[in-house]
């Protein structure tokens, strides 16, 4: 039997300063969802001078804003790019405009904000190589984003600011929150997203309690099977995340995270063994590590970065160590052969990672 999750909405106290419990809600409906496709938007590289030929494809593009002495002042990004059109600059018959179309990277600003007297951009590649630079940037048409997905937190016990303003209907802003699923005995679970309370009603579920209506990104489908087996706590079977895909591997690492204990490192010249049979692609081996390092359900990073800067303590092992890597194999005939733009490390390259980063890697 599914269980039903409880939620804790978490917001800013009336100082706006620090995070306290605003509500305590008995479940979510409507809350996993599969995300709605990216939105593609056309963009125009206005007055661009590649450094070599027009590339076929551009996959990841990072637009670099150039002060007036041509110095970077930020990036912005593109994800999945490919060039639909090119044309002589009517400006400068030197110079191509072209016409992209793309996936604008989350969390990024609609537009970049240009400095004065900027003398254009310069485009950079998923590797950090230039691709060339060009004068300017428009969206065309810009392409109406898809509407805000609804849930509804019932039964929720509300305090804090909140309460004013749902009792005493106190106009004032609420700031920052978030949501957090909760496990059987009331411990965070995993995160849940950052909604926007946009309604509210009496709940039947009981005296006092509220049902919240609120926009925000669905969870994906696939954690309906996924936090079930954190439900009453950190898993004790090793490679529950096995049966994932990609996508799913990825989410298992938020609860790991989440569940991780904090600054208690082995000494160093510790020996770790990592079970490869399930290595597949680069969240397997993340997940695959987290285990080898700190058991069933553990966590060691959630990307090559995250692993990085767990190896400068507190994530459960001190540098130097031996990680002894079993079925090996698995992992060099699948990671990084994926024919993507943008794709994820081979297996050479992330035991040369592991091994720059003083982990000495035994093939198994």
């Amino acid at each position: 039997m599914t269980p039903e999750f409880g939620f804790a909405l978490w917001g800013e106290d009336e100082d706006h300063e620090d995070e306290q419990l605003w509500a305590l809600c008995e479940a979510a409906e409507n809350l996993f969802a599969d995300p709605p496709a990216p939105v593609r938007r056309r963009y125009e590289l206005l007055g661009c001078a590649f450094e070599g030929d027009v590339p076929s494809a551009l996959g990841f593009l990072a637009l670099t804003l150039l002060d007036k002495n041509g110095e970077a002042r930020g990036e912005w990004h593109l994800e999945d790019a490919r060039i639909l059109a090119t044309r002589v600059c009517a400006r400068d018959l030197s110079r191509l405009d072209v016409t992209v179309e793309a996936v604008r990277s989350d969390r990024q600003p609609d537009y970049p904000e240009r400095v004065p007297l900027s003398v254009g951009f310069g485009l950079v590649d998923a590797q950090g190589g230039l691709l060339g630079h060009c004068r300017d940037l428009a969206e065309v048409l810009p392409a109406e984003d898809p509407p805000p997905h609804s849930v509804r937190l019932l039964g929720c016990a509300v305090q804090g600011p909140l309460l004013d303003v749902l009792e005493r209907r106190k106009k004032r802003r609420l700031g920052y929150r978030h949501l957090d699923a909760l496990d059987a005995s009331g411990e965070i679970l995993a995160r849940a997203g950052h909604p926007d309370i946009v309604d509210w009603q009496p709940s039947a579920r009981g005296p006092g309690l509220y049902d919240l209506t609120v926009h925000t990104d669905p969870q994906p489908s696939v954690a309906t099977g996924i936090w079930p087996l954190w439900w009453h706590g950190i898993p004790v079977t090793p490679n529950l995340w096995a049966p994932f895909d990609r996508t799913g591997r990825d989410h298992w690492l938020g609860p790991a995270l989440d569940h991780q204990k904090w600054g208690v490192d082995r000494a160093a010249g510790h020996t770790y063994r990592l079970d490869g049979r399930h290595v597949t692609d680069e969240e397997g081996f993340l997940c695959a590590l987290g285990e080898a390092i700190n058991g069933p359900g553990g966590y060691f990073g959630r990307s090559l970065d995250g692993v990085a800067d767990a190896l400068c303590g507190n994530f459960g092992a001190t540098k130097p160590f031996t990680l002894i890597w079993h079925d090996h194999e698995v992992a060099r005939r699948c990671l990084g052969v994926q024919p993507l733009m943008w794709r994820p490390a081979t297996f050479e390259e992330l035991l040369g990672f592991l091994r720059e980063e003083g982990v000495d890697v035994v093939l198994a």
